[in-house]
C-alpha cells in the first residue's frame, strides 16, 4: 500500500493507538503498519505491546464518561471548541448540541471534527427524532454541560421552556447539569437574570463562573466572561467522578514553577522557555489531595490555582529567598527551570551598542535551590525533596548524574528538546528516578498531559507519605 489512512475507529481504540505510537516514537499510521505486520506473521501482539501506563493514570476503556455539551449562542462559543478537546483529554465522550444562535459563531463541521460525533441542531430532525432523539441526548449522558450559557438559554431553563432542541434536552434530563454563563455584565446584573440564576440554583443546577474581565465589545468590562475551558473541564470531571481520597491532608507542600528572569540591565534579561504549566498542574493536584500548598512561581502567564498560596518572583535569588521563608514544609517539589547563571555586572542603565561591539557580560553562578534544600540539616529539611531534570540529550544518564549531585530523594526527568514541544506545550513524557536498596531505579511513564503527570506524581507522593514512619 502506498499510504494508510486510519478512520472510523472507536475513540478508545484511537486513544490507545496514539498512546502506543507515542511510546514507541512512531506515527499512528506506522504503528498500525507494525501491528498489521506482526499479525500477518502470527506474532502475539501482547508480547510486543509497550509497558502498561501507571496504575493511577486513567485509561480510555476503564473510566469513559459521557457528556452532552450544549453550545449557546454567544461570542464565547468559540471557547467551546477548546472545551471539547479538554474534555476528551480526560477520556470523556462528548456529544454536542448547537443552538440556532450558536451556529452563527461556530460551525457544525468544526464541532463534529473535534468531537468525532454527529452534531445535533434541530428538535424536529427526522433522522434523530424518530426515536425521541432529545430524550436520548438527555438520558444517555452522565452530565450535561452548557457552555456558553446565555441569558436567554438560562431564562428558558428557569421557566421550563422546551421550544428548541437545547431547552428540550435540558427539560427532559434527570442528569446533573453544569452551566458556564457568558454574557454582557449589564445582562448578568439585570434583575431578571439574577432571579433566573437564583431559581436555577434552587433547582440544583451547578454553575461555574462567570469570570471578571474584558468583554468582546469595545470598552466593556466586568463580570460576564465565560470560565476558561480548563476550569469548565475540571468542574465537569469533579461532577462526573467520585471525590478522590486526600492522602496529603495535613501536609505542607512547597512547589516551584516557571522560569527565572536574570537581569542584564533594566530592560533585558536572561531567561528560558519554561511555561510553568507542569509546576502549576502539580500544585492543583497536590491541593486536590488535601495538601496546604505554596507555589513559588517565576514570571508566567498563568492564573493562580484556586486554594493555593502563590508567591511571584523574578530571579533565582528571589526564588531561593521565598523558598527559605516558606520552610518548614513536609514535601518540596522543584519543578522550576531556574537559570544556572546570572550577569555579575548588571547595568544600572540600558546597555548601549558601541563601536567596540557588545559590552562584555560577566556571568556568575546562581544559587542551586534543589541542592541547597536537599542538603539542609535533618531538622529543617523536608522529608521528601523532588527535583526535575530537563535535558536535551542523554536524558537518563544526565538525570542520574544530577540525582547523585543534588542529594534529593526523587528526580523527575523529561526531554525538553525543541522537537518534543514539552516546554510551553500541554503534554509531557517523564521518567521517575528514585533510590531502592542503594541503586537508582528508573520508572518510565507513557506520554500524558501535564495534568495527568501531576496526578500520577502526587499519587506516588501520597503512597510514599503513607509508608513513611
Amino acid at each position: 500500500m502506498a499510504s494508510l489512512t486510519v478512520r472510523r475507529l472507536d475513540d478508545a481504540i484511537r486513544d490507545e493507538l496514539r498512546l502506543r505510537a507515542a511510546r514507541n516514537g512512531r506515527s499512528v499510521e506506522d504503528e498500525v503498519r507494525v501491528i498489521l505486520r506482526e499479525a500477518s506473521l502470527g506474532r502475539s501482539l501482547s508480547a510486543a505491546a509497550p509497558a502498561a501506563a501507571p496504575s493511577s493514570v486513567r485509561t480510555p476503556a476503564s473510566t469513559r464518561s459521557h457528556v452532552t455539551l450544549i453550545i449557546g449562542g454567544g461570542i464565547a462559543a468559540y471557547k467551546a471548541l477548546d472545551l471539547i478537546r479538554r474534555l476528551k483529554e480526560r477520556y470523556i465522550h462528548v456529544r454536542c448540541v448547537l443552538t440556532k444562535a450558536a451556529q452563527q459563531f461556530v460551525t457544525q463541521l468544526a464541532v463534529s471534527a473535534l468531537s468525532h460525533e454527529r452534531v445535533y441542531t434541530d428538535l424536529f430532525d427526522p433522522e434523530s427524532e424518530f426515536d425521541a432523539g432529545h430524550i436520548r441526548l438527555a438520558r444517555e449522558a452522565d452530565l450535561i454541560v452548557v457552555a456558553p450559557a446565555t441569558a436567554d438559554l438560562m431564562a428558558k431553563m428557569a421557566q421550563g421552556h422546551a421550544d428548541d432542541l437545547a431547552s428540550a434536552v435540558l427539560l427532559a434530563s434527570d442528569r446533573p447539569i453544569l452551566l458556564a454563563p457568558a454574557m454582557n455584565p449589564l445582562m448578568w446584573d439585570n434583575a431578571a437574570t439574577r432571579r433566573n440564576v437564583a431559581q436555577l440554583a434552587r433547582d440544583g443546577i451547578v454553575m461555574i463562573g462567570p469570570n471578571a474581565g474584558e468583554m468582546a465589545e469595545v470598552n466593556e468590562a466586568g463580570v460576564g466572561r465565560m470560565a476558561e475551558p480548563m476550569e469548565i473541564a475540571e468542574a465537569a470531571e469533579r461532577l462526573l467522578r467520585p471525590p478522590q481520597p486526600h492522602p496529603l491532608a495535613g501536609k505542607r507542600v512547597l512547589i516551584t514553577a516557571g522560569p527565572t528572569h536574570e537581569p542584564i540591565d533594566p530592560v533585558r534579561y536572561i531567561a528560558n522557555r519554561s511555561s510553568g504549566k507542569q509546576g502549576f498542574a502539580i500544585a492543583v493536584a497536590a491541593q486536590a489531595a488535601g495538601a496546604d500548598v505554596t507555589l513559588i512561581s517565576g514570571p508566567v502567564d498563568l492564573g493562580d490555582p484556586p486554594g493555593v498560596t502563590v508567591k511571584r518572583v523574578e530571579s533565582a535569588r528571589d526564588m531561593l529567598r521565598q523558598v527559605e521563608a516558606t520552610l518548614p514544609v513536609d514535601i518540596a517539589i522543584f519543578a522550576a527551570a531556574v537559570a544556572d547563571w546570572r550577569v555579575g555586572n548588571e547595568g544600572e542603565q540600558k546597555l548601549k551598542k558601541t563601536v567596540q561591539g557588545m559590552p562584555p557580560l560577566q556571568l556568575v553562578e546562581n544559587p542551586d535551590l534543589l541542592a541547597t534544600i536537599s542538603k539542609l540539616d535533618t531538622a529543617k529539611r523536608p522529608k521528601l525533596v523532588i527535583g526535575f531534570a530537563a535535558e536535551t540529550e542523554h536524558l537518563i544518564e544526565n538525570a542520574k548524574a544530577k540525582f547523585a549531585r543534588k542529594g534529593c530523594d526523587w528526580i523527575v526527568a523529561n526531554d525538553v528538546s525543541p522537537t518534543g514541544g514539552v516546554m510551553g506545550g500541554d503534554r509531557n513524557t517523564v521518567h521517575l528516578l528514585a533510590r531502592q536498596d542503594g541503586e537508582i531505579t528508573v520508572d518510565s511513564w507513557p506520554v500524558m498531559t501535564k495534568e495527568q503527570v501531576a496526578v500520577e506524581l502526587v499519587t506516588r507522593i501520597g503512597r510514599a507519605v503513607e509508608r513513611a514512619p
